[in-house]
């Protein structure tokens, strides 16, 4: 059973839809990439999952039962947009925030101590938000998002304000939350990001959901026979060898990186590729191009542009 769903939401506001019967399904222990352009309805469907605002139609559900309010406890939040107070102490607000979520302040310390040792900050604990960087806030506000150990996690951009250092420390932990049991929605523009962490995804433009599935079966959905060798020896003009079956991409003559594609239509496997250019040249190394996940979120969104066509 999927620890959410959503079914057919459609969101309106004045004369503009921000959502048009979409539907997602976020299977347990797993991190689902949210995806698309700016403005395709992300961020009001987060709102919506956090009930910050309501559908206009469809229905919202969490662990089997219907969306309820007391499910807010069992989420957690880290928004793109900072909310911490900029006048408090870090440690302060922290422990505020901690209690709010349903800590003791006992069990809130301790989290906290535990948190703030990992990431190196206890130094922070007496400064006040408005010193700390974007990217420091960023990190409070990640340890309060996690610190009661919701079932459901909904990261909106959260590598916004990070070094690249910073960055792979996050990837890690969300890595660890999922592997500890945690479900992640996770919402980036870095589609290298989605490739590091995301099992699952879900593309929304325009207010509609365009392509969804798991990462790895998405990948493989794209591809396009195309194959990638690294050539020694070359003896002829590798054209030589298309014959209306094959056509060559690219050719690298400096790094003896060659791309050819079988033509669908022609049916020929792989095989039949390696056997006509091993009569011109040694083959060092050779594997398929499957399309990154930035490719497909590109074409994608260009094929449901009207202006393209």
């Amino acid at each position: 059973m999927d620890l959410f769903n959503a079914k057919n939401i459609t969101k309106r506001f004045a004369n503009h839809t921000a959502l048009e019967k979409v539907s997602i399904s976020v299977p347990p222990q797993s991190i689902f990439g949210l995806l698309g352009p700016n403005g395709a309805g992300k961020t009001t469907l987060i709102r919506i999952i956090n009930q910050i605002t309501g559908p206009d139609e469809g229905e919202l559900f969490f662990n089997g039962e219907k969306l309820k309010p007391e499910h807010v406890e069992l989420i957690g939040y880290l928004p793109e947009e900072r909310g911490l107070y900029k006048k408090m102490k870090v440690g302060e607000q922290a422990l505020y925030l901690a209690q709010l979520k349903g800590l003791s302040k006992r069990d809130a310390l301790k989290k906290l101590k535990y948190w703030f040792e990992k990431f190196e900050i206890q130094a922070w604990w007496n400064r006040k938000v408005e010193e700390l960087s974007k990217g420091m806030q960023q990190k409070i506000q990640f340890i309060v998002t996690i610190l009661h150990e919701p079932k459901l996690l909904i990261f909106d951009e959260p590598f916004s304000g990070f070094d690249p250092i910073n960055v792979n420390l996050l990837k890690d932990e969300i890595l660890n939350l999922r592997n500890n049991g945690s479900t992640i929605i996770f919402s980036t523009h870095n589609m290298a990001s989605v490739e590091e962490l995301c099992d699952y995804i879900a593309l929304i433009n325009k207010s509609k959901k365009i392509l969804d599935g798991s990462v790895k079966e998405i990948r493989k959905q794209f591809k396009t026979n195309t194959y990638e060798f690294e050539l020694n020896n070359i003896q002829n003009d590798i054209k030589s060898i298309m014959n209306g079956k094959f056509q060559l991409i690219d050719e690298n003559k400096a790094d003896n990186i060659t791309k050819i594609k079988i033509k669908t239509e022609t049916g020929i496997l792989q095989n039949e590729l390696l056997q006509a250019i091993l009569p011109f040249a040694e083959i060092i190394s050779f594997k398929e191009v499957i399309p990154c996940m930035n490719d497909i979120f590109i074409s994608q969104i260009k094929n449901d542009n009207p202006f393209n066509s």
